[in-house]
């Protein structure tokens, strides 16, 4: 995961406090694998610059899908999701599945 863009909190005037989960689910929805970024604080525009490897047998490698979500922490165990995006089987669009 390299970097976010335009993040804005619109609670409070203020760039969020931002992380990114990264779930490898198979493909009858079942989670694999699980990671997340570390906490990147009032950063509107976040550099996450983090390498997350994933181990896929190559057969497999079409029928697995990789969720990446980034939420905002919004105050002691409170996080409310900014967005996601969906690739490999499952993906969000015809672009991430083309990737």
């Amino acid at each position: 995961m390299i970097k976010g863009s335009h993040f804005r909190n619109l609670a409070i005037n203020r760039p969020p406090d931002t992380y990114g989960k990264l779930c490898l689910r198979n493909s009858v929805g079942q989670e694999m694998s699980r990671c997340k970024t570390s906490i990147r604080r009032g950063q509107p525009n976040p550099v996450y610059k983090e390498t997350f490897i994933f181990q896929v047998a190559l057969f497999q490698l079409s029928d697995v899908t990789l969720l990446i979500s980034i939420y905002n922490r919004r105050s002691m165990k409170r996080k409310e999701m900014v967005g996601w995006i969906s690739l490999g089987q499952s993906s969000s669009g015809e672009e991430e599945q083309s990737h």
